[in-house]
C-alpha cells in the first residue's frame, strides 16, 4: 500500500492543530491541569487531540486511536471545556480544500468531547491504529521551549506513516543545533517532519493553509564519533542525564549535550541538525508510551537511522500502549548505531 491518503490527512491534520497549539503557546494562561501521574496537561492539548482525532474518525471510520488524552476532566469543569471548544471552533486552515479534506471541525462541543474520548483503543499487534501525542513535551510547550504534534498509523504492529509538527524548530533543515534553537518560535520557524514506510523521510514547513514543497532528509554521515551531537530530553526523570555524560566520554565525545523537550530531538537528527538521541531508563519499571517514539522512530529510519531499545531490539510498538518489551532508545546513523550501543551497554552494564 502507498498511504498516500493517510499521509496527506495526518500532514494535513498536525498542522491544523499546531495552529491551535501556537495559539495557546503565547498566551500567558494556558489553561493547565495536572493528571493522575503529576505531568501537566493544557486546553491545547485536549484542543489538538480533538481536531486530529476528529479528522481521523472522518477519514477513517473504523480505525482505532491510542490518543494521550481524555475528556472526564472537561465534563467537570464547564469553563475549561468551553475555551477548548472556542479554540476548536475557530482554528481552521486557510485551504477550503485541505479543511475538505480533514472533514471541517467538530460541530458541537458534545462532539469535540467525544472526539477527544475516542483515543481510548488498547492499541496491540493487529489492525490499524493511530498513535496521537497532540502536544508531545508539554513542559517544554510551558517554559516557551520546544514541543512537537505526533501522530502514527500503526497497521498489524508495524508504523507505516509519521508525522511530527515542531512550531518552534527552523525550517531550514541546516540550522545548527543548540539547546535554545527556536526557542520562542518567530521568523523562519515551524517545520513538518514525515515518512512513509519505504519512501525515505522529508520536512517542509509549516503553513496556515495547504501543504507547502517538501523536501528529502537524511542522517548526517558521522566519520568521527568524537564529533557527534548528541540529543537528550531536559527532564531528568525522562532519561539518566549522568548514564549519558559516561557514554560520551566513552565515545571520546567532548561536545556539551543539546536537552530539548518532545520529539522534536527525533526531527533534528533526522535531518542532520544532530546524530545521536539517547533516552535511558531511569527505573526498571518505567514503560515508555507508543504516541512518545511511533512517529520519531519511522521518520529517522526512513532518513537513513537506526532505532532500537538500549539492548539492541527494534521498538516492538504491538504490545498496547506501551514498549513493554523495550527499555530505552538509541537512535543513530546507522553506520555508528552498533558503536554507540556497545558503549551504552558498557556502561549499563557496569552498574
Amino acid at each position: 500500500m502507498s498511504y498516500r491518503k493517510e499521509l496527506k490527512v495526518a500532514e494535513l491534520a498536525v498542522q491544523r492543530a499546531t495552529l491551535l497549539t501556537q495559539r495557546v503557546f503565547h498566551e500567558k494562561a494556558k489553561g493547565t491541569l495536572s493528571k493522575d501521574d503529576k505531568s501537566p496537561v493544557t486546553i491545547g492539548d485536549f484542543g489538538a487531540q480533538a481536531l486530529i482525532i476528529h479528522a481521523i474518525r472522518r477519514n477513517f471510520p473504523t480505525d482505532e486511536i491510542v490518543g494521550e488524552e481524555e475528556a472526564s476532566s472537561l465534563r467537570e469543569d464547564k469553563d475549561l471545556s468551553n475555551q477548548i471548544w472556542e479554540l476548536v471552533n475557530t482554528t481552521k486552515l486557510d485551504d477550503e480544500a485541505s479543511e475538505e479534506q480533514l472533514g471541517g471541525s467538530p460541530k458541537t462541543e458534545r462532539e469535540m468531547l467525544q472526539a477527544i474520548d475516542a483515543g481510548q483503543s488498547a492499541g496491540g499487534r493487529h489492525g490499524r491504529i493511530w498513535a496521537l501525542d497532540p502536544i508531545d513535551g508539554t513542559k517544554g510547550f510551558l517554559r516557551g521551549g520546544q514541543y512537537a504534534v505526533c501522530l502514527a498509523l500503526i497497521v498489524d504492529g508495524h508504523v507505516k506513516v509519521g508525522v511530527l509538527g515542531c512550531p518552534n524548530l527552523p525550517v531550514d533543515n541546516s540550522a545548527p543545533l543548540s539547546a535554545d534553537v527556536g526557542d520562542k518560535g518567530g521568523e523562519g520557524r515551524g517545520v513538518l517532519f514525515a515518512a512513509v514506510l519505504g519512501s525515505g523521510a522529508v520536512s517542509r514547513p509549516l503553513s496556515r493553509g495547504a501543504l507547502q514543497d517538501s523536501q528529502p532528509i537524511h542522517m548526517r554521515e558521522v566519520t568521527d564519533i568524537a564529533q557527534a551531537t548528541f540529543c537528550e530530553s531536559v527532564e531528568a526523570g525522562h532519561s539518566s542525564h549522568g548514564d549519558q555524560a559516561m557514554i560520551a566520554k566513552k565515545l571520546g565525545i567532548v561536545k556539551e549535550s543539546v536537552r530539548m523537550d518532545s520529539q522534536a530531538k527525533y526531527g533534528s537528527i533526522a535531518r542532520g541538525a544532530g546524530d545521536l538521541y539517547l533516552r535511558l531508563p531511569v527505573r526498571a519499571d518505567y514503560q515508555e508510551k507508543i504516541w512518545d517514539h511511533a512517529a520519531g522512530d519511522l521518520i529517522v529510519r526512513e532518513a537513513g537511522g537506526q532505532v532500537t531499545d538500549v539492548e539492541g531490539r527494534r521498538l516492538d510498538f504491538s504490545q498496547g500502549r506501551t514498549l513493554k518489551e523495550n527499555k530505552g532508545v538509541v537512535a543513530a546513523p546507522k553506520d555508528v548505531h552498533e558503536q554507540v550501543l556497545d558503549a551504552v551497554r558498557s556502561v549499563l552494564g557496569s552498574k
